[in-house]
């Protein structure tokens, strides 16, 4: 039984009106979802606010309701609590209604601008690998053990995440791995969890339509480190800039990891191409199958935690070698007999797609590149111009096309990534905004050892375009075109 009284503990509260000696079957935040004898907690959002649907969610049979800004008196026989904050009320109710799960467990937070699924993903075959259970919260899917569920957001919302802690605490999961966006910082659905250890990859330009500004990004990525207990571990990028400033007056113990700088872990690439990556990591020797300086640093706050965690050296270093590449992440879909290569990213940022095209242009040696991207509607529009910039000069060949152009008509997003681009590149862009259409162009007018890059998706299985959800695959079509040439 869950008494309202109960899962209020810790809530800041303003006023009650009404019993909470009531048993509470369930968290909602959507009013469509409320059924009898549920709790409606009313969110003020940025483009609607949940407290328009109170009547609604009354008449669905909910006993009681939070919300955060004065109400008038409702005649109903349901308890009215006002809270300070409905964010963190709904967040400290989901942690109480499913036992605090994340205390009976070790949490691990990746945050940062780019590699959380990469460093989450690899961190959660890396245990795997040692036997350990498991359990994982990505962009990519959610794994209890070894059951696979979907997810859309990075981070879920406060209910899901503690019903699915609550899961693997009764499946016996002993870690979790989850990535923390940006927004799930902000809006304070982590609120109320205990992290083990944070991680931070690091920073760059993106999510800046909802953030503002860089400098309010940066700091909504250190109230997670700020939040880390006096007993948790922080592990950040020395390599970025922003690493140390993550960890300023931090209570945690913190450690370091870097390919250029001091840190207490390190890493050198000795060798790399097509097929991976020859390392040293802290004077050790290993081979790894992902490719990529980025992917370096992921493989790097992977052994970074293995380590702090006193997993064996040398069990860990072999068990690196075995980490496979992360569906979407850099994934090389499919080599044909010309020796064409495919392949699918995830990079919707400048600084993601920058990486993943100098790193190909440092291993194709004398492959032509070809790279088809889009930038998603109703998201930041400043960084389509610098991605259009930075792909046409790294690119050989350019095809523009759609991703989700969401509420957007697609064509002005191409135009604004145009924008950005130099004369001098202006000879290599295509502008093609069917997105199949644009893979197609790209397969048929490759040649013997190009390579071709489709970017942006990655693991996405669908396309958002207006209200409509469709399906669309980037490494099966790819995949589709390749095998259609031959």
């Amino acid at each position: 039984m869950n008494l309202l009284r109960d899962i209020l503990y810790g809530v800041n509260l303003i006023s009650v009106r009404g019993s909470t000696n009531l048993d509470i079957k369930k968290i909602e935040f959507d009013s469509r979802k409320v059924s009898s004898g549920d709790v409606f907690v009313a969110i003020p959002g940025h483009n609607d606010n949940g407290q328009k649907y109170i009547i609604e969610a009354i008449k669905n049979g909910a006993k009681a309701v939070i919300f955060e800004t004065k109400l008038e008196k409702f005649e109903d026989d349901v308890t009215l609590i006002h809270v300070r904050k409905s964010r963190e009320a709904l967040a400290i109710l989901a942690s109480n209604f499913y036992n605090n799960p994340s205390n009976k467990l070790k949490l691990i937070g990746i945050t940062g601008t780019n590699g959380k699924t990469t460093t989450a993903t690899l961190m959660f075959q890396l245990f795997r690998l040692f036997d350990k259970k498991v359990g994982l919260i990505s962009t990519n899917k959610i794994v209890i053990d070894k059951h696979e569920f979907g997810n859309e957001l990075t981070t879920p919302d406060p209910v899901t995440i503690n019903k699915t802690l609550n899961q693997m605490v009764n499946e016996g999961i002993e870690y979790c791995f989850m990535e923390v966006s940006s927004h799930a910082i902000d809006q304070k659905r982590i609120l109320g969890l205990k992290f083990e250890v944070g991680v931070f990859t690091n920073l760059s330009h993106d999510h800046l339509d909802y953030h503002h500004d860089f400098s309010n990004y940066r700091d909504v990525k250190k109230e997670f480190f700020d939040f880390l207990a006096k007993d948790a571990i922080a592990i950040v990028n020395f390599d970025d800039k922003n690493g140390p400033y993550m960890i300023q007056n931090c209570r945690s113990k913190s450690y370091s990891y870097s390919l250029k700088t001091n840190s207490n872990y390190s890493l050198k690439i000795l060798e790399k191409d097509l097929n991976g990556m020859k390392l040293k990591i802290n004077n050790h020797e290993i081979w790894t199958k992902l490719i990529g300086d980025f992917n370096a640093y992921n493989i790097l706050a992977t052994f970074s935690l293995a380590q702090i965690l006193n997993f064996e050296l040398e069990k860990t270093l072999s068990k690196i070698s075995l980490l496979n590449v992360v569906n979407g992440r850099f994934e090389k879909t499919f080599e044909n007999s010309k020796n064409q290569l495919g392949i699918v990213d995830y990079a919707h940022s400048p600084d993601s797609i920058e990486k993943v095209l100098k790193t190909l242009i440092d291993i194709k040696k004398k492959k032509s590149l070809i790279t088809v991207i889009g930038c998603g509607g109703d998201r930041d529009i400043d960084k389509r111009p610098i991605m259009g910039k930075i792909v046409a000069s790294l690119s050989d060949i350019v095809v523009l096309t759609s991703d989700n152009p969401r509420s957007e008509n697609p064509n002005k997003i191409i135009e604004h990534m145009k924008k950005g681009i130099c004369e001098k590149d202006m000879y290599k862009v295509n502008q093609i905004v069917d997105r199949k259409t644009a893979i197609e162009f790209a397969c048929n007018i490759n040649g013997m050892n190009d390579v071709i890059l489709v970017a942006g998706k990655g693991h996405e299985k669908f396309q958002i375009s207006g209200d409509s959800k469709i399906d669309f695959d980037d490494k099966k079509i790819l995949e589709c075109f390749l095998n259609k040439k031959n």
